[in-house]
């Protein structure tokens, strides 16, 4: 009954923690395996056609490809594609 109890207090201590790190994580942009992702080079094309601009940074984040830079009208942006179609699949327009 004890280790049951320690147990409990354990993941109350825990949750807090672990909660707010699972709402930092991106989205899940796709199933597909890599081989069938568009390469960098053309997602990075695609964007440009998206009208995004100075891209400071493009990288894989999970499932996605995600950017941060500026929209055609100069506001920050935190993108997320879908790195098989180049859907946007989330974005933060400030």
């Amino acid at each position: 009954m004890r280790m049951i109890a320690t147990g409990l207090a354990a993941a109350f201590l825990i949750a807090p923690i672990a909660a707010p790190i699972a709402a930092y994580a991106g989205p899940a942009c796709t199933t597909e395996a890599k081989d069938k992702w568009m390469t960098e080079d053309a997602m990075k094309a695609k964007v440009a056609e998206m009208g995004y601009q100075k891209i400071k940074t493009f990288k894989v984040s999970g499932s996605c490809y995600e950017i941060y830079g500026y929209t055609k009208d100069g506001k920050k942006a935190e993108v997320y594609f879908n790195p098989v179609s180049g859907a946007v699949v989330k974005s933060e327009i400030d």
